[in-house]
């Protein structure tokens, strides 16, 4: 919600949206109360729901003659100023002033408060107890009048946000420095500086009996899939929780496959990666208090992509790709093949390698499988140590403790230097994949993949690679295979896959989104290369 301006505006009201709450009027007693019109027995009331709450403040005075009013709001999360400059100074200037009318009948006072006296551009109305205190304990300030039967609800929120800063998790050398904040309405006019038009729609819901956290959908209507945003609507609705304080919340809640390793969700701290989400066709997820945003669905090469793919020359950008992929591998695989050449098939190893290997291994009292596995956890813990410590602390623990406990382990004659080697390979070729949920769940499965390695060498390595494929091939998102377009191929959506085709031959959406706008762009838009002049 936007926070209100000082200065006289047209005032709005705003009716609630039965439809985005998520008790029913079973579930909550005071769904169906309303205000008695005596301000001393509805302001008792709310006292006592808000019993031992120091931080709500009950302020109480004259609006003309008899006739008294209160200000109901916690503090700390609105503007004191605004209220003070456009609430009560409004109103003890309507009652000093003699020539203003005083004999107003009490079921017209509250729309002459509203429209005449108070200077807020965000004003609404309601009777219902619910409603208020929802209402009060998100931020809005409450005006009760003796005798109306309707309370003035001010929109004068201030609460604390973070500056638009770089993202920290995505960053690029090429493209915007801007990052979603904690705060909603900051992250969606992120979205509408960037997207100018009537077809980009935000819903809003509430989820979390407790929380009643404020969840945005954002799409593009008129290329989105109508059935798409229908079911994510659905799903969020069906949440029944006691607060969502995050946006994994949200994922886990209404994926499609629980039980996988892999996240169907993409996630993104970037507002140029949702937009170019949104104008392909998908659905986005904002939550409040989080600066992370949900896209939906999401597929396994759009988790390989990053956002400056599309900034720079779409040759390198293939190249790297391509690169990328190879790094993904030896992410997987590096540990689980050393473990099952040197193990197994030691024949497959050159000669004088092998002589190598052997000379390191020397004096080491563990085999290979323990030997690896123990770098490999040792590594996955300084990795989580260099995210938990502060920022300065976390690098130099990462870099140094590497080195320094990796050099002192290798002349310990705990581990070979050839293990750790591979492990070093392993850890940088991680930090290659784009997206931190991918990147999780590959480092998982690395563990999975060194198992069967040393059990049944190079034959378990092919059983693991098929098992990760076949899963991941029965994947869905929201009903997109996972892994689309290559498994089914689709050969249009291959030109935004493994390669990236330049943007003028990527004249139309994916066709596995099937949207209803399927051309992005006008057709021959190829550059020309000028006429030599005669």
């Amino acid at each position: 919600m936007g926070e209100a301006t000082n200065g006289v505006l047209n005032n709005s009201t705003e009716t609630r949206n039965s439809s985005n709450q998520t008790s029913s009027a079973n579930d909550n007693p005071m769904a169906n109360q309303i205000l008695s019109g005596s301000m001393a027995n509805d302001v008792q009331q709310l006292k006592v729901i808000f019993d031992r709450s120091s931080d709500v403040v009950y302020r109480e005075f004259d609006i003309s003659g008899s006739q008294k009013g209160t200000l109901i709001f916690i503090e700390g999360i609105v503007d004191i100023t605004l209220i003070n400059s456009d609430i009560l100074k409004p109103l003890l200037k309507y009652r000093n002033n003699p020539a203003q009318p005083k004999n107003i009948q009490i079921g017209e006072i509250q729309n002459f408060l509203q429209n005449s006296v108070i200077t807020a551009s965000h004003i609404k109305s309601s009777m219902n107890i619910q409603d208020l205190l929802e209402d009060i304990l998100s931020g809005y300030t409450v005006l009760l009048v003796d005798g109306a039967k309707q309370a003035i609800l001010i929109d004068f929120r201030k609460l604390d946000k973070r500056n638009v800063e770089e993202p920290t998790v995505e960053p690029v050398i090429r493209g915007p420095r801007d990052g979603f904040t904690e705060n909603l309405r900051t992250n969606t006019s992120l979205i509408r500086r960037r997207l100018k038009t009537s077809k980009l729609k935000m819903e809003n819901m509430k989820v979390g009996r407790l929380s009643k956290t404020d969840i945005v959908i954002t799409y593009l209507d008129g290329i989105v899939k109508d059935s798409l945003v229908e079911e994510v609507r659905q799903r969020i609705s069906r949440i029944d929780i006691d607060a969502i304080l995050e946006s994994g919340y949200i994922e886990e809640l209404i994926e499609d496959n629980p039980y996988s390793i892999f996240s169907q969700f993409g996630v993104t701290e970037r507002p140029d990666r949702l937009t170019a989400s949104l104008l392909e066709g998908h659905v986005g997820i904002l939550v409040d208090n989080t600066p992370m945003a949900l896209i939906t669905p999401q597929t396994f090469v759009e988790m390989m992509t990053a956002s400056e793919d599309y900034y720079n020359r779409y040759i390198t950008v293939s190249i790297i790709t391509c690169i990328r992929y190879l790094f993904l591998g030896l992410s997987l695989l590096a540990p689980s093949f050393y473990i099952a050449l040197t193990t197994f098939h030691q024949g497959m190893i050159p000669r004088t390698l092998l002589l190598t290997i052997a000379s390191s291994r020397e004096g080491v009292p563990f085999p290979i499988f323990i030997e690896s596995l123990f770098m490999e956890i040792f590594f996955e813990g300084l990795q989580e140590a260099g995210v938990r410590l502060p920022r300065v602390a976390g690098q130099t623990v990462s870099i140094v403790g590497g080195l320094v406990i990796g050099q002192a382990a290798v002349q310990a004659g705990i581990v070979s230097a050839a293990t750790v080697i591979v492990v070093s390979i392993t850890g940088i070729s991680s930090f290659v994949i784009p997206k931190f949920n991918l990147t999780i769940s590959i480092r998982m499965l690395r563990f999975f993949m060194i198992i069967l390695a040393s059990t049944l060498g190079l034959y378990g390595m092919f059983i693991g690679i098929l098992v990760i494929l076949i899963h991941m091939a029965k994947l869905r998102s929201f009903g997109i295979p996972f892994l689309t377009p290559l498994a089914p191929l689709n050969l249009s959506g291959l030109k935004d896959s493994i390669v990236r085709a330049p943007w003028w031959a990527m004249i139309s959406r994916p066709e596995f989104m099937e949207t209803k706008d399927q051309q992005r762009m006008k057709r021959n838009l190829r550059p020309h290369p000028p006429k030599d002049s005669k």
